[in-house]
């Protein structure tokens, strides 16, 4: 095969996958997104399959070490997708995003050691700065990504009793001195690796990039786990393309850009729904307040009803707008919450869902519920776009959110304040399912719940909303 075809092979791929960004901008177009994602990826391995059969000087072996990764990669990916349940889908993710890291710093090891294979040299002569520096960057971002990856996953879970797994901040003093410290330490061995070759400066940068990637992450609370997926996205591809470059490699290039600035943006866009700093996400600084806020809170009297209360005041509505959170993830509650969608709407009641950012775990994590239980997406609202229309609602319905509902972003002096929030507390009357009291990620009591016209109902959400259901006249 000339590398003609396979320039012409690996630009049509990148084709693909600009087009599979373009198509997962849009839930109507996600589906193409998909596909045109899936096709890229096909192209790009294939084609790097083909390239290692004529390069390789035991074509059969080398064949079959690549035909042995696709098929344990490639079998264990579909296991995963076809199994995963949707309030594990944020793991999953920082699962890949580590797998990215981790193959970006096996291939930089492999590089160092064997140059040559890799055609970045001839045998004998040594790595041109050029490319020690790239394979410097390459393989400290893929650890980084890696070991903060790990840390994200154990947050995400909330299943581990290990300390640096649980969703509280892990802060101590001194501590964004010491990643100072880290830092210029693993930019100073990677220069000196840049300039002399030298192997132990390499691993040396290597082990620390390893610690600084649990160490950016640990002080991050789980209310900020959203920003924190997209961020660590960012990190694998910029990391890909570093490795790209070492390798000369044009689709690793065009594909980790792609994913490195898609996931920057995706993170500033994150960071506005929160109202926090960038660069204080980037360098692992945010998060401590909040996980601090409210502690000792004192126990107060709520009004609280049932599924049939909640069924009554809906089915004499006429606007309602649906607030979907984790609660309703963990539950499993969508498909319920569509067949009550579906019920009120044959009563003449207008339906609407209302998405924030940052619900859930993962950025879009509600629109991919919604998605799953078919809710048409002429109902689904943007935050911007519906938050004008809680205060003419009869109803607002919040199922199992917490914090991006809170009233307390308005206060000033409040670790939220000035993080935009659904506006669920305009509307007429509230009514808002949860398993018990308990305060949501950002460790802050929410003032929507204490409100006159505000109606709790404790339970699990599928099956208050399906009592609900049945309930409706």
């Amino acid at each position: 095969m000339s590398m003609n075809i396979v320039t012409l092979l690996y630009l049509a791929a990148s084709v693909c996958f600009i087009q599979s960004l373009k198509g997962l901008s849009h839930p109507t177009t996600s589906i193409r997104g998909n596909i045109f994602g899936m096709a890229g990826m096909a192209i790009a391995a294939l084609t790097t399959a083909a390239l290692i059969v004529e390069i390789s000087s035991d074509a059969g072996r080398g064949m079959g070490w690549v035909l042995l990764g696709l098929v344990a990669g490639g079998g264990y990916g579909a296991w995963r997708a076809k199994t995963v349940e949707m309030t594990k889908m944020p793991e999953l993710v920082a699962f890949f995003h580590s797998m990215i890291g981790l193959a970006a710093v096996f291939i930089a090891v492999a590089a160092v050691a064997e140059p040559q294979a890799f055609g970045i040299v001839r045998a004998g002569e040594p790595i041109p700065m050029g490319n020690r520096l790239e394979l410097f960057l390459g393989a400290a971002i893929g650890a980084i990504t890696f070991s903060g990856s790990v840390i994200a996953f154990g947050k995400l879970s909330g299943t581990y009793k290990f300390r640096l797994f649980q969703g509280a901040p892990v802060v101590f003093a001194g501590q964004h001195l010491l990643n100072l410290a880290l830092g210029l330490l693993t930019l100073g061995l990677g220069l000196a690796f840049m300039v002399t070759g030298n192997w132990t400066a390499f691993f040396a940068m290597l082990a620390l990039s390893f610690v600084m990637g649990v160490l950016i992450i640990i002080p991050i609370g789980g209310a900020d786990m959203p920003v924190v997926v997209s961020m660590l996205n960012s990190y694998s591809g910029w990391a890909a393309a570093g490795i790209g470059f070492s390798l000369n490699n044009a689709m690793l290039i065009i594909a980790g850009s792609l994913v490195g600035s898609s996931g920057a943006i995706l993170s500033y866009i994150m960071c506005k729904a929160m109202n926090r700093s960038f660069f204080n996400v980037i360098l692992g600084g945010f998060g401590q307040e909040g996980a601090q806020a409210t502690q000792g809170a004192v126990q107060r009297n709520v009004r609280s009803g049932s599924a049939d209360d909640a069924a009554f005041i809906l089915s004499n509505a006429e606007t309602v707008v649906i607030v979907p959170g984790y609660g309703l993830a963990v539950a499993r509650a969508q498909h319920a919450v569509k067949e009550l969608a579906e019920k009120l709407t044959h009563k003449g009641v207008t339906v609407k869902y209302a998405i924030h950012p940052v619900a859930g775990r993962m950025p879009g994590h509600m629109n991919v519920l919604l998605a799953e239980a078919e809710v048409p997406y002429d109902q689904v609202f943007e935050m911007e776009d519906i938050n004008a229309e809680f205060g003419q609602a009869d109803v607002a319905v919040i199922l199992g959110a917490n914090d991006v509902v809170n009233p307390a972003a308005l206060q000033k002096g409040s670790p939220i304040y000035g993080m935009p929030i659904l506006e669920a507390y305009k509307a007429k009357t509230v009514i808002v399912n949860k398993r018990s009291m308990a305060a949501g990620y950002a460790g802050l009591d929410n003032e929507l719940f204490y409100m006159d016209k505000t109606m709790m109902v404790f339970g699990d959400a599928k099956k208050v909303v399906e009592d609900a259901v049945k309930a409706v006249e």
